[in-house]
């Protein structure tokens, strides 16, 4: 949790504090199972429509990427998604998975996004280094037919 402390907007200039969330504090799930090793999730949106004035408006579902460290054992959920995934090469028929982002503020969750028929459409590798201590990061683009934002609790 961070707390933020700004002046309220009134006379008397009392202060105000305003809760965010950490950016170091999530979850992520696989077919709600939790998944560990994962570093990074980037470009998540939940909602964003083509704006053109000659049309009708349309929802677009941009894929977003999540990174995580390479796992050696292969029946972690993610690993199983990759092999499969992998497996389908070209085939028009993707393994799908819902995949989970959680937001959680001092261990309880506060926001969770639901990317639903969740499919891996790249697998990539950060660099091989003999110069470099870090960890392998495995980045998977996620493509998705929508993503769900709740509030538990709410």
């Amino acid at each position: 949790m961070s707390d933020l402390t700004v002046p309220a907007n009134s006379a008397s200039a009392n202060l105000q504090v305003i809760d965010s969330l950490s950016a170091n504090e999530f979850a992520v799930e696989v077919d709600g199972q939790r998944v560990s090793g994962i570093l990074r999730v980037s470009g998540l949106t939940s909602f964003k429509l083509e704006v053109k004035t000659t049309t009708s408006l349309k929802q677009l579902y941009d894929p977003f990427k999540v990174v995580k460290m390479v796992q050696r054992d292969p029946n972690l959920p993610i690993n199983r998604w990759i092999q499969e995934t992998i497996a389908a090469k070209a085939d028009i028929v993707r393994p799908t998975r819902t995949l989970t982002v959680i937001a959680v503020d001092d261990g309880v969750e506060t926001r969770r996004w639901t990317a639903h028929n969740a499919w891996i459409s790249e697998v990539s590798y950060s660099e091989f280094n003999t110069g470099s201590p870090e960890l392998i990061e495995e980045t998977l683009v996620i493509q998705h037919d929508g993503i769900e934002e709740s509030w538990p609790g709410a």
